[in-house]
């Protein structure tokens, strides 16, 4: 096992800490894109947690009001530390030993259903979850309005963007190799995810290949519905390969579900540290969890825009493929 493990060890020590020359233009980026585009507000922000895990991505994408004077504090989040090579170990015998579901077709649809909780307690967004169906081939997305009427609205490409459709997802997932030191390799090489997205004003920045690995591979996991279940095996025993996975327990999603948190250490500008949640039984995701480790002020600011202990946490309520929108199970 040591003389498997050397080369990632060796991997890890030649790459640098990010600095906020990688921090901050990310950031910056995930602010851009959320504002910028038309999705669901409960979709953008489950995606902003999921994309975060490298360099807390989601702490700036949707500021909340400035906090009262003296806000009792939430505490940090103190978990006890578990073997992370033996959970994911366990997990992948789990996951690897899932009924296999059928690929959908390109007319059928991604249900979701997220809970997204704010730091500020008059922040809380769709407090009964935040419904939206996404078409298979990525051509239309649905949700209800505020009047409960049913919107359907067709999607235009977006060739600079680093987001996928369903179908696309999918076809990316299938190729990956289920052996975790190909699959990692395939991943930390993939140009989709190291160029895209391109964005007009955001300047490129590099990100750490035990970043991304991890980033990717709970993206995936955190699309579960189609997964064939060598492969999701495969992600677990991969993440036990990237240097500086930690795994906790009792780490509780945006809908109060207690589950495994996961994380990366040595990432990110340690202001905060975001989980990505795993339900204790089936290692199915649950959502996410940033908890600030000290105030952080957003530039030119004399009030801070988290304090230490604030809590943002997101939940996947339901993920299933279903023959129309409107339709949730």
């Amino acid at each position: 096992m040591d003389d498997d493990l050397r080369p990632l060890r060796e991997w890890r020590a030649e790459i640098p800490e990010p600095g906020q020359e990688w921090i901050i233009p990310q950031r910056r980026r995930m602010l851009t894109r959320v504002q910028g585009r038309g999705w669901p507000l409960g979709r953008r922000l489950l995606l902003a947690g999921a994309l975060g895990a490298a360099a807390t991505l989601a702490v700036t994408t949707l500021r909340p009001e400035p906090p009262a004077p003296n806000p009792a504090p939430t505490p940090p989040v103190v978990q006890l530390d578990l073997d992370s090579n033996v959970v994911l170990a366990h997990a992948a015998k789990v996951a690897g030993g899932r009924e296999s579901a059928q690929v959908p077709l390109p007319t059928q649809w991604h249900y979701t259903k997220t809970l997204d909780k704010q730091p500020n307690p008059d922040t809380v967004r769709a407090g009964e979850g935040w419904e939206s169906w996404e078409r298979y081939d990525g051509r239309q997305r649905a949700g209800f309005d505020e009047d409960g009427k049913l919107i359907i609205n067709d999607v235009s490409p977006d060739p600079g963007d680093d987001d996928l459709s369903p179908r696309q997802y999918d076809a990316k997932l299938r190729e990956l190799p289920t052996d975790p030191k190909k699959l990692l390799a395939k991943i930390t090489g993939d140009r989709h995810w190291i160029d895209y997205p391109k964005e007009e004003g955001v300047s490129k920045s590099a990100e750490p290949a035990p970043a991304r690995a991890y980033r990717v591979i709970t993206l995936y996991l955190s699309r579960y519905g189609t997964m064939p279940p060598r492969l999701e095996a495969a992600m677990f025993r991969a993440l036990a390969l990237i240097p500086g996975v930690r795994v906790e327990q009792g780490v509780s999603d945006a809908a109060g579900r207690s589950g495994l948190g996961v994380w990366l250490e040595g990432t990110g500008d340690r202001t905060s540290r975001r989980y990505d949640i795993l339900d204790q039984d089936t290692y199915r995701y649950l959502g996410t969890r940033t908890v600030w480790l000290r105030d952080e002020f957003l530039s030119g600011e004399d009030e801070p825009a988290f304090r230490k202990g604030a809590v943002w946490s997101t939940a996947l309520l339901s993920s299933v493929i279903v023959d129309r929108p409107g339709q949730r199970s």
